[in-house]
């Protein structure tokens, strides 16, 4: 099988520069980034960020599943973006808030995205927390805990 088809046979749409050197076996660094390059030049491959590509146009990728992506580390959706989806809070959030193991502020396609630090006993703790397509996101109970945890005193509209 080649490795168009390896690529476009697979559900998932976004892939880091490793997963690409893994579904096709290419060991040797330089010929991974020629083959991503040239993929790239055929509209194969869409470049999303340094070390991140995507089978779709950035454009179309669900902001949800690129937020999850753009760091290559365990995140779930939570804090204000499921609160103001699910109608707990009336203000739209600022940005897309994902809890993770760093914290960090991106700038993506004309969305910001926040991660928020958290203890590994309570990001890796699975209740509250499934798996919605192809990232996680967490219950109303699991943010409210979650906003709870990184902001004691934070007002909710509508419990």
């Amino acid at each position: 099988m080649d490795k168009i088809s390896k690529l476009l046979k697979r559900d998932q749409k976004i892939f880091h520069t490793q997963d690409l050197a893994v579904l096709w076996g290419i060991g040797n660094k330089n010929t991974l980034r020629i083959t991503i390059s040239r993929y790239i030049k055929k509209e194969i491959l869409f470049k999303v960020f340094r070390g991140l590509y995507s089978v779709i146009p950035v454009s179309k990728i669900d902001k949800y599943l690129l937020g999850s992506r753009l760091i290559h580390k365990y995140c779930y959706l939570s804090c204000e973006s499921v609160l103001f989806d699910e109608g707990v809070i009336n203000q739209p959030p600022m940005a897309i808030t994902f809890v993770s193991s760093i914290s960090q502020r991106l700038k993506m396609n004309g969305t910001m995205y926040f991660y928020r630090k958290a203890k590994p006993e309570v990001l890796f703790n699975p209740s509250g927390v499934s798996l919605v397509g192809e990232y996680y996101r967490a219950s109303k109970e699991r943010a409210i805990a979650d906003m709870k945890y990184f902001n004691p005193r934070y007002y909710f509209d509508n419990l």
